[in-house]
Order: structure tokens, then sequence, then C-alpha cells
């Protein structure tokens, strides 16, 4: 131990130098910023699984891991509607969730976003309209915005969710002139 001391001693301290700067970081606190202006707190979701495969639910869980870092962004997952801001659908609707998925957006506190999630939540996919799908969430509740891909990934689902809360030109230019 006395000789590890001594050695400690005639060196130093040796480490790495410090990391650059990374502007990265600013963009993310920007965003912050705006989802509080838009909201005034941090933006909740309540995500549906309406009858997926869930391959839009891993990309969905991808979103939580260190790199997306959805709650560092402000954004995060509920397990009420009651609590949630926005509706985050996946899959088709199957017919035996069509009821649950009415009495979910009907719990959720006006304004209600809808962010209809993957190929078969924005069309219906390969499953379409048949005897046990309904097909595309708008079929069943109003959507918002509708992000397709199967899945898509992580970031699309990001600008997805960033767009629903983002208010339209329309709404921003009928605002000016009120």
């Amino acid at each position: 131990m006395l000789k590890t001391l001594r050695q400690i001693a005639s060196i130093g301290i040796v480490s790495e130098p410090p990391p650059a700067t990374d502007d990265s970081l600013r963009i993310r606190d920007g965003l912050q910023d705006h989802i509080r202006a838009v909201l005034g707190r941090a933006l909740c979701i309540r995500h549906i699984d309406a009858g997926s495969c869930n391959g839009c639910e891993l990309e969905i869980q991808a979103l939580n891991n260190p790199l997306y870092n959805l709650e560092g962004l402000g954004i995060r997952f509920v397990a009420s509607p009651r609590h949630a801001d926005l509706l985050l659908v996946t899959g088709p609707v199957s017919k035996h969730m069509e009821g649950a998925l009415r009495r979910t957006y009907e719990a959720t506190p006006d304004p209600k976003l809808v962010v209809a999630l993957g190929d078969c939540g924005c069309t219906g996919g390969i499953f379409g309209e048949n005897y046990a799908s309904l097909g595309r969430v708008s079929n069943v509740i109003p959507v918002n915005v509708a992000v397709p891909g199967c899945p898509p990934s992580p970031t699309r689902i990001l600008q997805g969710i960033l767009t629903a809360i983002s208010p339209s030109r329309a709404q921003v230019a009928d605002a000016g002139e009120a």
C-alpha cells in the first residue's frame, strides 16, 4: 500500500481531459423550454396498444433509453388517461379494443391530442378493415398526427409527438388576427 501511495505522489493524478462541449444539449434545453411554454409543465403521454404486433412498442421503449432520454426533455409516460395530455396509439384497432379506446379518449382531459403510430395505426396496415379489425385509429377517434412506418424509428416518433404539441401555422395565423 505504501509503495502505491509513493507512486501516486511521484506521478500525480492522471486522468483524461474533459470532453468538448456538446451543442445537442442546448437543443434539448430548447425543446424542454418549448414543451413547458406550450403546456406549462411536462408532457404526459398515455400509450395505448389497440392491437399491434409490438414492433412499435419496442421503438417507444427505446425513447426511454439514455440515447433519446425522453424524460430529460420533459416528456413522460403515465398510467392513467386522466393525467395524460396526449394519447399515443399503436396498431389497427381490433373490435375488442374499440370500447376501451373510446373510453380512454373520453377520460383524457381537454385539449385531447392523439398520435397514431405505425402503418397499422395510420392506415390499418396489412390488417385493414375486416371481421376482427376496424382498421386505422382515425376510424374510432380523431387523430391529430399520424406517424407512418413499420415500425417508425424513435426519432420519427419523437418528431410526431413534438408536431402534435406544436401549434400549426393556421392556428398561429388565427391567433395573430385575433
